[in-house]
């Protein structure tokens, strides 16, 4: 992973931390999800938040899975490879009084989370290195999702067939800029 010069910020946009201000660690491949984007997905979401268990898959920033925690998730396992990542990570979770499991590893290896099954996962990969197809066979596969759990997908652009299994469905999606965000419900 590339360094960037130095550390952004985002604000969280809703729930009990709404205006925090975090850090976005100084990682090349960290593009954390808009505001606008994260406020869609959260509407989306509003119906199934409260008491859902989290993973935030190539976590990054940890937008996403700090904003569920916000707005009143049980739980957010985070996991990333960037040590430089995970060590912000676990800033951010103690500078909000958040519990959280924060975890360095690969998001396709196998890894153990003490929050399995998840009801929501955050799939938002760096961008342009195909690691869709690969991170949604994985959570299919190795018994890491809840019966009808949902995950919000965001893309580098829009794909004519995304490279998902079959019983895994697009009920929600936008588009914004040369971004393409997806919300699938499985089987």
């Amino acid at each position: 992973m590339r360094k960037k010069d130095n550390f952004g910020t985002l604000r969280i946009i809703g729930g009990r931390w709404r205006g925090r201000k975090l850090k976005v660690p100084p990682v090349e491949e960290v593009r954390p999800t808009t505001d606008m984007l994260r406020e869609t997905l959260f509407n989306w979401l509003s119906p199934i938040i409260q008491g859902a268990h989290c993973l935030d898959l190539f976590a990054g920033s940890g937008a996403l899975g700090f904003e569920a925690l916000s707005r009143g998730a049980a739980c957010v396992t985070f996991i990333d490879s960037s040590p430089e990542v995970v060590k912000q990570l676990e800033e951010t979770a103690l500078h909000l009084g958040a519990t959280a499991e924060i975890l360095h590893a690969d998001a396709c290896s196998a890894w153990e989370s003490k929050n399995k099954p998840f009801h929501l996962v955050f799939l938002d990969p760096p961008f342009h290195q195909n690691l869709i197809e690969p991170a949604c066979a994985f959570l299919d596969s190795h018994d890491i999702l809840c019966k009808n759990a949902y995950i919000y997908l965001e893309t580098e652009g829009g794909f004519d067939s995304l490279p998902t299994p079959s019983h895994w469905h697009v009920i929600r999606e936008k588009k914004q800029g040369q971004v393409s965000a997806y919300l699938i419900w499985r089987e």
